[in-house]
């Protein structure tokens, strides 16, 4: 029988094959009839009158564009894209090809944003998808292809603004402590193709965006700034922001320039109607597939959220209070002043972390259905923060990890009487695009053992843990098999994290 680790491992495989750019593009769009062919997109028909062209931005554009082309044929006139830097050689030296366009190909790829910062590479690449937007009639379709990081490869401030004095206003509201909603909302304000500019400039063409989301929530005018979805705020709210920063009185003059001259309110949604925006993967997705793997593998499974946000010490506590929970049920102390003092613990917890949409009362009422006869597995997925304290090398996934096997550690040095060691246990955290911080690794395993195993070796999980230093913790620990490395993925839908657990 595979181990609980080989499910673990096998269901964050699933769950991120579901979302790989082609399956996933190719699950979405058809192209039917040959005279007068019609774009399907999730069952909805658009007729091809005259032109097919293709734009997109973003980390995981490149693969999605390799698709769309395969699907389109020789319908496909044109296409440009905005990639980040390196990314063929990447994936060309991974020997993922199928991320990679063809020869002759009839799509430009522009590669730049190194660093995800935006730069004049990726002003090129924007320029470039701006003039071909201008360029569209009412017969033409545009096929809109987003990813996360479709910001940054994005940039085109209105003129007079210079892109440098976009970023010197960005990084200044940034170092005054501005949220990233707020950030967000003045690069919108003060861009062309942001926050629905996009489809207004290739207006009267029909638009249909396909949407890779690596946001919580999936809102359509936050994923990459929103170039094709009607922005809900408006200038206003930039010089509200402009001015809670102090920063509206030495305002480039560029700046002021437009800021005056831009409409107070909003663009009417009907000024929208020739956009189709549709999401064609997202961490729901992903977590939909492992949960049907799960149950295929003999599991009660139940996916606690999508949504999982927060520092990372206190989504760890979360995680070892649901763990405890479950293996007090799966020992027949399912009712009793324990299992109380856990169930207020979590919510507790979950009032604090403000995790969105999360209905954790309907959630342990689920939990205590549970009999031990069958295994459970809790499914999650968001993403964390990490409030760096140390100088060492990790990533939000692999501290987690570490933090959760501590936790484990500690309530099992606690609970003396009735020991959880019944109860068998594997926590797993991965990103998706199979990248943890700077480290080649997508995350990491957890067991309630990892501590003591990792005291034989002389190492110190706390100390690693406060100097942010996990990754060379899990590289040292057992050869490093506590290590998820997948490789680079080439899709992107935040974080996912699987628990196991068997009586």
């Amino acid at each position: 029988s595979m181990s609980l680790r080989e499910h673990a491992l096998s269901l964050f495989c699933s769950a991120v094959g579901t979302v790989r750019p082609a399956p996933m593009l190719k699950r979405a769009v058809k192209l039917q009839g040959d005279r007068c062919p019609w774009l399907v997109v999730k069952g909805r028909a658009f007729p091809v009158k005259r032109d097919l062209y293709l734009v997109g931005f973003g980390k995981a554009v490149l693969g999605m564009a390799a698709a769309a082309e395969e699907v389109l044929g020789d319908h496909l006139v044109r296409g440009i894209i905005s990639v980040p830097l390196g990314i063929q050689e990447s994936l060309q030296r991974a020997g993922m090809q199928e991320m990679l366009l063809k020869p002759h190909s009839k799509i430009q790829v522009i590669e730049g944003a190194k660093n995800n910062l935006p730069d004049p590479e990726a002003l090129k690449g924007a320029v470039a998808i701006q003039e071909l937007a201008e360029g569209l009639t009412a017969d033409d379709l545009l096929l809109v292809l987003i990813s996360g990081g479709g910001s940054a490869l994005l940039p085109a401030p209105i003129p007079p603004i210079l892109l440098e004095e976009k970023e010197k206003l960005t990084k200044t509201l940034a170092s005054r402590g501005a949220a990233i909603q707020e950030l967000n909302i003045v690069r919108k304000t003060l861009s062309l193709l942001k926050g629905g500019g996009l489809a207004r400039l290739a207006y009267p063409a029909q638009v249909v965006s396909l949407i890779l989301s690596d946001v919580i929530g999936d809102p359509l005018d936050i994923i990459a700034s929103g170039p094709t979805a009607a922005s809900s705020h408006s200038v206003q709210d930039c010089l509200q922001i402009l001015a809670k920063y102090n920063l509206l009185l030495n305002l480039p003059k560029s700046v002021e320039t437009v800021l005056s001259s831009s409409p107070t309110k909003p663009t009417a949604p009907e000024c929208y109607s020739h956009v189709c925006n549709v999401i064609i993967g997202s961490n729901t997705l992903a977590l939909d597939e492992a949960k049907y793997q799960a149950e295929g593998l003999g599991y009660t499974t139940l996916i606690l959220s999508t949504a999982i946000c927060g520092e990372v010490s206190r989504v760890a506590a979360l995680y070892c209070q649901l763990i405890r929970l479950v293996c007090l049920g799966f020992t027949g102390l399912r009712e009793g002043p324990l299992s109380e003092e856990v169930r207020g613990n979590l919510l507790q917890l979950a009032t604090e972390l403000e995790i969105p949409g999360l209905n954790l009362a309907k959630f342990l009422h689920a939990l205590r259905g549970l009999g031990p006869e069958r295994p459970v597995c809790i499914l999650a997925g968001g993403e964390t923060t990490v409030q760096l304290q140390g100088t060492g090398k990790g990533g939000r996934n692999q501290e987690l990890a570490l933090r959760v096997g501590l936790g484990l550690h500690r309530a099992q040095a606690m609970e003396t009487s009735s020991p959880p060691g019944k109860c068998e246990i594997v926590f797993l955290s991965g990103g998706t695009d199979g990248q943890d911080g700077p480290t080649e690794a997508a995350g990491a395993f957890c067991t309630p053992e990892l501590v003591d195993e990792a005291l034989q070796e002389g190492l110190d999980v706390e100390a690693f843990l406060s100097n942010n230093d996990s990754y060379t913790f899990f590289s040292q620990f057992q050869g490093g098999r506590h290590l998820l490395v997948t490789g680079l993925t080439g899709t992107n839908v935040m974080d996912i994290q699987a628990i196991l657990i068997r009586a």
